[in-house]
């Protein structure tokens, strides 16, 4: 009877008494449900439960591209045109991890300020805690939090380290490529990663030199993708030259590719097996690996056999990792 009584705790955790005011939209509800869902409290499990049934409202529109961009002043200025046609907000700004205390450096937050007093923005820096691709292992119930408590649009944007960006397709809606002007050979060195995955591809700071030779260049390559081309657009944050457009651009985009919180679920239970998996293989002793290694070597064992061992090998150690 214990047993079954600690299985029902743990399938049926007791929600905690702000929970409502997180569905109503307060923001302090908002706060704390956030902290939880990032620390991975014991309020988490409960506050994740109980939001089930409130997803699928908001577009969630990812930013992303190379550090330099302007991607942080962009976003401002995106949020600032979401205000202006009364669309309350959400952003996730997943900013490097300080190296002292793991935390966010809140770079973001800070390029942001202007957004500080109005109650319809909500801004929240995530430390990437040096997970690769650019985003928080836990940006994405973060992201399910915003949705619950009723904000209409939620921004992210990712710390910005190239390729590894890719990640952002995985958990959003509708996704941003930010370029700066003169690209030249950085535009090769992008084309399999993040070109790849944009809905809408930006050449902020238009203002600069080379901005309009940079949106041709982008144009032509996007033309060569195989799922068709995707809008060039040029923008100055700064001065907030084409951002409506952009704006009208990812709300088109957005009707088409309507919110799937199963999808993005589903996504996200895809992506925490992967990264187990991986952690779990780094913290394999090595003389196992090698063990199976001589075995392929010697002819005692061909790769499929091998694999299926180390596959059986880090499943078993899985329940034994935090």
């Amino acid at each position: 009877m214990q047993k079954q009584a600690g299985q029902k705790a743990a399938a049926d955790p007791i929600p905690p008494d702000w929970l409502p005011g997180l569905l109503a939209g307060e923001r302090a509800a908002l706060a704390r449900a956030i902290t939880a869902v990032e620390n991975e409290t014991d309020e988490a499990a409960a506050v994740l439960q109980g939001i089930r049934s409130r997803l699928g409202h908001a577009l969630v529109v990812g930013f992303t591209g190379a550090p330099g961009a302007g991607k942080s002043t962009l976003v401002s200025a995106y949020v600032a045109e979401l205000r202006r046609r009364d669309l309350s907000v959400g952003v996730v700004a997943v900013d490097p991890s300080s190296p002292l205390t793991g935390g966010a450096i809140l770079g973001d937050r800070i390029r942001m300020g202007q957004h500080a007093g109005d109650p319809g923005v909500f801004i929240r820096s995530l430390a990437s805690r040096g997970h690769l691709g650019g985003l928080s292992r836990t940006a994405a119930r973060v992201i399910d939090v915003f949705d619950a408590s009723g904000r209409d649009v939620v921004v992210v944007e990712t710390v910005g380290t190239g390729q590894s960006e890719v990640e952002i397709a995985e958990i959003a809606d509708v996704r941003v490529v930010v370029n700066a002007p003169g690209l030249g050979d950085d535009v090769q060195a992008i084309k399999a990663g993040i070109l790849e995955i944009a809905d809408i591809l930006v050449v902020n700071k238009s203002d600069l030199p080379f901005a309009e030779r940079s949106a041709r260049q982008l144009a032509a390559m996007s033309a060569q993708r195989g799922h068709g081309p995707v809008p060039v657009l040029q923008t100055s944050a700064t001065a907030g030259k084409g951002v409506p457009e952009l704006a009208d651009a990812i709300a088109a985009v957005g009707k088409r590719k309507r919110p799937d919180p199963r999808a993005r679920t589903r996504r996200l239970l895809q992506n925490l097996v992967l990264d187990r998996l991986r952690r779990g293989l780094s913290e394999l002793p090595e003389t196992d690996i090698d063990a199976l290694a001589d075995a392929v070597l010697a002819g005692r064992s061909d790769i499929d056999t091998a694999l299926l061992k180390l596959t059986e090998l880090l499943v078993s150690r899985l329940p034994q990792q935090k």
